[in-house]
């Protein structure tokens, strides 16, 4: 490669690196501070001990009380913060206008990956939801499926959710990208920047009280932060106004269940910013 592909190389890296900060919203560039769309807008667009659990034992919810983000990186615990709920007719204009985001995404053709994908992977869950999982993108079987997690890391997913006192569908669960990458290979800053504005979208409807990124891709698509999840994992960062906390991956926890102990205090952290009682730790595993 001579000089000039090399620059050229380099500038394209640049510019789409710059397209993803600006859809990501992340830290360095202007984002606004909304949680959520207003209905006009919409319908014009169509305690406990940390411990390694088996993440297997839910506890039924207590009463949940919203706490708020008060600067870049950190927010404010305090459960005297005010709740913030959403209209009805605004929350069912929302659930509309996902279901119309899912449609436009199926024939989306803006990046390359498109041209393996079987499907577009959207969500699953609870477009309601005031908890929400963002992971790196579809493997092979959600790729077959239409659904994230629905591998082995999605079933140990789903452990985990019901360990927080959750039902399996009363959270909110995407991806950064919604087509498959080649062999399950991490996302292009490329193809993130050109997936960005979905999900954006799709979390301003949703306008869930807390995201948790599992893995250092779902971090990086978020916020623009690299550096590995090892060093991010349980440290509050925020989202367009939304706590998000960092933590592993589920597919890494399968290759090291010894991890469990760290995401388990990630998920207690998670659980005391939305007011709910700590259900006890479920035997390791």
């Amino acid at each position: 490669m001579n000089e000039r592909e090399d620059l050229l190389r380099l500038v394209s890296e640049l510019r789409a690196h710059a397209e993803w900060q600006l859809a990501s919203g992340a830290t360095g560039c202007e984002r606004a501070p909304r949680r959520g769309l207003p209905a006009a807008q919409r319908a014009a667009s169509s305690g406990a001990r940390n411990v390694a659990p088996r993440f297997s034992a839910p506890a039924p919810p207590a009463a949940v009380n919203v706490s708020s983000p008060t600067a870049e990186g950190s927010v404010d615990a305090s459960p005297s913060a005010p709740a913030t709920g959403v209209a009805s007719p605004e929350r069912e204009a929302a659930k509309l206008r996902l279901l119309d985001l899912a449609d436009e995404i199926k024939t989306c053709t803006k990046c390359a990956l498109y041209a393996g994908r079987k499907q577009t992977v959207f969500a699953r869950g609870n477009p309601a939801a005031e908890l929400c999982f963002v992971g790196e993108g579809p493997g092979a079987d959600e790729d077959a499926e239409g659904f994230p997690f629905v591998g082995k890391a999605g079933q140990l997913l789903d452990r985990m959710v019901a360990a927080m006192g959750y039902q399996r569908d009363d959270v909110y669960i995407c991806n950064i990208v919604k087509c498959r990458p080649p062999n399950n290979r991490k996302p292009e800053p490329d193809e993130m920047g050109k997936c960005m504005p979905y999900l954006r979208e799709q979390l301003d409807l949703v306008a869930p009280k807390v995201i948790v990124a599992l893995g250092a891709t779902a971090v990086e698509g978020l916020l623009g932060v690299g550096g590995g999840i090892t060093r991010l994992r349980g440290q509050w960062k925020v989202y367009r106004a939304i706590p998000v906390m960092p933590t592993f991956h589920p597919a890494y926890l399968l290759r090291s269940p010894e991890a469990k102990r760290e995401v388990w205090a990630d998920l207690q952290a998670v659980m005391k910013q939305l007011g709910r009682t700590l259900p006890p730790a479920g035997r390791s595993g």
